[in-house]
């Protein structure tokens, strides 16, 4: 098929690669035009494992091209993705969708015959519906456009996967609609290896999102609220977690006790999710969120106040923070823990040194006062305490030995309790981790 993806962030340059992979003649268009000329060479502005290849690929095979120019795409196909950001609004929690109204305003006026746009944005729920009105508008006389929504479900780090194969498509659709089959012949391969396709009305598909993140969310921090728990009391939190993840209806799973969730995601869409239910007058229905939201910041202040106490106080002391990333294999410090404990700690006079094995650009232009080491080894000199902060395999694989003869006092706080406790300790290290006592 032929089909344009509008917005090539990191969900629309993902998409449009992934489709022409599939076999599809595929156009992705921006407003912004270095993003374009970086993308039009086969380079990926931003880091996700396997995307370059897939980029080149499809570039050289010619199905998949890149443009700024919105007549070009209206010309190109009849089949188009919305894939622009919906950021969270400045002074609020609601989510902005400036940029899905403008890419409707720009498109629909340009198109000619019958198209269809599969929202993949992340939207409040009631954007569809509306867009559609918006669309129907501006249509010329005898041009049809159908919104559709087609949520994205793309995890940072598996991002490829995750659109060739997907664990599920969802589709949201008005009555009377044609979307289905396009949407069937688009995914037709993942059907055919028996990914589940689900149909359903608009609202629901623009819920779908929202409430799998909040469900995640909710799952972070309940194990992180009774990692509090386990602090005071003298529990471990992370057998804890083995013990209650062996029952089928909770699962293991998102039960990592730690710093916590950050990135674009799934901070935003919670409360975006709270914004949206008290708008529609349902405010009380998510209030919970609110705790989920507030349970997932302490954790970061637990990690800046527990160096306090192992140091006596940070101002002047040399601390290291391993990551900046809000996962591993990312480069994203959108609402980082690790980043935000490393400027928390500098703020309070610490010198902090960090490292990531592909953040630290990113975390440079949010944070430019902090010390960014080339190597891991030279983030570890002279260090009097390390912190884990982001479970990159790196330093999951740290030789405690030969770390221990970079710093200058073996103290380490477990951010993430993904390290060998026996064989840290054993090389004479003293460790701290969220939810243990060790």
């Amino acid at each position: 098929m032929r089909m344009t993806v509008i917005g090539t962030g990191y969900l629309g340059a993902t998409h449009a690669a992934c489709m022409a992979e599939l076999g599809h003649e595929v156009l992705g268009v921006d407003v912004d035009k270095s993003k374009i000329e970086q993308l039009a060479a086969g380079k990926v502005p931003f880091y996700e494992p396997g995307l370059p290849e897939v980029l080149e690929r499809n570039l050289a095979s010619g199905r998949l091209d890149f443009t700024t120019d919105y007549q070009r795409v209206a010309d190109f196909a009849n089949v188009h993705f919305l894939g622009v950001g919906t950021p969270q609004q400045h002074g609020s929690y609601a989510a902005d969708v400036t940029y899905v109204n403008a890419v409707i305003d720009s498109l629909v006026p340009l198109l000619e015959g019958d198209h269809i746009i599969f929202g993949k944005s992340t939207v409040p729920v009631g954007t569809a519906q509306e867009l559609q009105k918006r669309a129907d508008a501006l249509c010329k006389e005898g041009t049809t456009v159908e919104i559709a929504w087609n949520p994205e479900f793309l995890r940072e780090g598996y991002a490829v996967k995750d659109t060739i194969e997907p664990d599920r498509i969802v589709l949201g659709v008005r009555e009377g609609s044609r979307a289905d089959e396009v949407a069937r012949e688009v995914y037709k391969q993942s059907i055919d290896s028996g990914t589940p396709f689900l149909v359903m009305d608009l609202p629901t598909a623009e819920l779908v999102k929202v409430s799998a993140n909040a469900f995640l969310a909710t799952k972070i921090s309940f194990i992180n609220a009774v990692s509090e728990v386990c602090e005071i009391a003298g529990g471990d939190v992370t057998m804890l977690a083995d013990a209650i993840g062996f029952d089928e209806r909770i699962g293991r799973k998102f039960l990592g006790a730690g710093l916590g969730f950050g990135g674009g995601c799934l901070p935003k869409d919670i409360r975006a999710f709270m914004a949206r239910a008290g708008e529609l007058g349902a405010d009380q229905a998510l209030t919970f969120l609110r705790e989920v939201d507030a349970i997932n910041m302490r954790r970061r202040d637990r990690v800046v106040e527990l160096s306090r106490e192992i140091l006596g106080g940070v101002l002047g002391r040399r601390i290291t923070v391993l990551g900046a990333a809000f996962k591993p294999n990312s480069d994203d410090v959108r609402d980082s823990p690790a980043l935000a404990v490393a400027g928390q700690l500098s703020l309070a006079g610490a010198a902090v040194s960090v490292y990531d094995p592909e953040a630290m650009g990113n975390a440079a232009k949010v944070f430019p006062t902090l010390d960014y080491a080339e190597s891991v080894d030279a983030a570890l000199e002279g260090a009097e305490l390390v912190i884990l902060a982001t479970e990159w395999q790196e330093f999951r694989n740290l030789d405690p030995v030969h770390v221990g003869e970079l710093v200058a006092d073996k103290r380490i706080i477990d951010g993430r309790n993904v390290l060998d406790v026996a064989a840290w300790q054993g090389a004479g290290w003293e460790m701290w981790a969220l939810g243990r006592s060790l």
